[in-house]
């Protein structure tokens, strides 16, 4: 009989107590003298005739308070050095738990179950049976009734430490042991099941079956491996240092390995995770769906040069031809080129959001290549080729010309002519408020130059004989009160004499233009479009637009209501249009950009 360590393969031991001390001193030089650990472990060989084939592995017992020169998470890496063992399938578990201690609270059992829930590996072992408290038995633990075990529980008694002191013999304490299990009442009638040698022969049997289960798996692992060894040794048989393919070969493994790298940080599936910040495919999910639509929502623009765009598109469409007091039933309604003016010059002002997320989600890439290509093995070896932006950038402006090709107002969701002007109607209601003037000074001035509703305080009977042409009369209310008949006239689209509605306002601008106190009249309006002065017989409007010194036009504008209407109903069109283009768009740019430039 003799013994190996395999930290001093050179050496036999035939006495076994200096087999003991050699365990002590390795403790002493891996752990320190002070009750250090170390997941080192030492090996021992031991050859007899009175030992069985086993391989043993003796963990430590779980610490939960760190004594000594211990460490304050002793109980973390005992727990972990465990687990690294038990964890095996071609392993079996010696589950060891005290007699004198509640089964519930085995610390052993516990952790076994966490790697063999269903107890297919697991072998209870009780100890310190010999000092329970009398009246006290483990009968229905050794009799797999308390938690049954698919292998069950055999029980133990080891010697003391008196016993280990005064060194007994091993045979002798075996012998007391088999002495005590045919003397205890409880277990006498399963003494052939207990003890030690018990132990020994049960495991030699089960670790037999368990080998002769996972080995038909563990043989074929085994060979994929020596494939795998055979075919890479064959590579290295005809091996030349100075051989340029070798190098191309190393190339492309960079390569691949950066690709499955990128493909990580891209999907997610990396195993470093950064806890930190946002990167690689997560930021680019955020240029989708909050910077994009933002840029979209930024893209504001001018209400006024907008319905002033509308009116001149509508006029200049018109051409000689005056615009129609109504719309006609065939086509959209009469100014159709108009709105398909408006809506292609506002859907080509997407191009400009869109090629800025294409910008943005190059960068994302080229910041998530560079972290692909940090490592110090790949620095020097490869060079990225930058994504194709050229071909997505060019394709993202051919969504856009595609939506320019086509105004498609039979769209589910395009609000069309009749409810554009139902909600003309609506805004237009809340927009009428009456004037409050009670004949010293009438205001007629709306947004846009529009004359707002008017309301005489006059009895109509007193209006019926009034004069129909300017300065009839004395006072300043018969020039007033001819022009508003004219006016309410012109609001009823038409002026009395056949006229159209167009005629009477250039008239009156005529009229009003010769007036000798224009200055003063404008002086003491109030902004609107029309006023009158107290004693004065001349009234003033201010005009659509005016000319400076130099002739050029200032900003001011106003449009007669019936030009007004038709904006305000194009500039609803173009909004319900230009929604659902950039709804489409908000879909169509993620996947462009995944489909032409990501996932390639």
């Amino acid at each position: 009989e003799y013994a190996e360590f395999l930290h001093c393969k050179s050496k036999k031991f035939t006495d076994f107590d200096e087999v003991r001390q050699e365990i002590e001193a390795e403790t002493d030089r891996v752990t320190g003298t002070n009750k250090g650990i170390s997941p080192v472990p030492i090996n021992l060989r031991v050859y007899s005739p009175h030992v069985l084939n086993l391989t043993l592995i003796d963990l430590p017992g779980i610490t939960k308070v760190p004594v000594g020169d211990q460490p304050q998470d002793i109980e973390y890496q005992i727990k972990e050095m465990i687990l690294q063992f038990i964890s095996r399938e071609s392993s079996l578990i010696l589950a060891v738990t005290p007699a004198n201690m509640d089964l519930a609270n085995s610390d052993a059992l516990k952790m076994a179950k966490e790697v063999d829930p269903q107890g297919l590996r697991t072998i209870g072992v009780i100890t310190k049976l010999d000092l329970m408290d009398e009246g006290t038995d483990a009968r229905d633990v050794l009799e797999n009734k308390l938690l049954p075990l698919r292998r069950g529980y055999i029980g133990v008694v080891n010697r003391s430490q008196k016993d280990i002191d005064g060194k007994k013999d091993i045979r002798a304490a075996l012998a007391a042991e088999r002495k005590f299990f045919l003397s205890h009442p409880a277990y006498r009638h399963m003494a052939d099941r207990m003890g030690t040698p018990h132990l020994q022969k049960v495991l030699n049997q089960q670790l037999t079956n368990h080998i002769r289960e996972t080995l038909p798996s563990l043989r074929s692992k085994l060979q994929s491996q020596l494939l795998s060894l055979e075919k890479e040794v064959e590579e290295y048989k005809n091996f030349r240092p100075d051989d340029p393919t070798r190098k191309t070969k190393a190339l492309l493994q960079m390569v691949q390995q950066f690709g499955v790298d990128f493909e990580k940080r891209i999907e997610g599936s990396g195993d470093q995770v950064d806890t930190l910040e946002l990167s690689g495919g997560a930021r680019i999910n955020r240029i989708f769906h909050e910077r994009f639509p933002f840029e979209l929502v930024k893209m504001e623009f001018d209400e006024k040069d907008l319905r002033r765009e509308i009116s001149y598109a509508i006029k200049n469409i018109h051409g000689v031809r005056q615009v129609p007091l109504a719309p006609i039933p065939t086509g959209l309604f009469t100014p159709d080129l108009a709105f398909e003016a408006i809506v292609k010059k506002q859907v080509v002002k997407l191009k400009e959001p869109c090629l800025k997320c294409v910008d943005l989600v190059i960068q994302e890439l080229i910041n998530t290549v560079r972290q692909c290509t940090s490592k110090p093995s790949r620095r020097r070896s490869v060079l990225p080729v930058g994504p194709p932006d050229a071909v997505t950038s060019f394709q993202i402006l051919l969504l856009i010309d595609i939506e320019l090709s086509y105004i498609n107002t039979n769209h589910e969701d395009f609000i069309g002519f009749a409810n554009a002007q139902q909600r003309n109607t609506q805004t237009n209601k809340k927009r009428a408020i009456p004037n409050q003037g009670v004949g010293k000074e009438v205001g007629l001035g709306g947004k846009h130059g529009i004359p707002r509703f008017y309301r005489s305080r006059e009895p109509r009977s007193a209006r019926a004989g009034a004069p129909r042409r300017a300065g009839a009369g004395q006072g300043w209310g018969e020039p007033l009160r001819w022009l508003l008949d004219r006016v309410s006239r012109w609001l009823l689209r038409g002026t009395g004499r056949g006229e159209a509605p167009q005629t009477f306002p250039s008239r009156a601008r005529r009229w009003l233009r010769n007036s000798r106190t224009e200055a003063e009249v404008a002086k003491r309006s109030r902004g609107g479009f029309l006023s009158a002065s107290v004693g004065s017989r001349r009234c003033s409007a201010v005009p659509e637009q005016t000319e400076n010194e130099d002739g050029a036009q200032e900003n001011t504008f106003s449009m007669d209501p019936q030009l007004e209407r038709q904006v305000e109903t194009i500039r609803n069109l173009v909004d319900s249009y230009v929604a659902i283009i950039n709804k489409s768009i908000r879909d169509l740019m993620p996947k462009t950009i995944m489909h032409l430039m990501i996932n390639n």
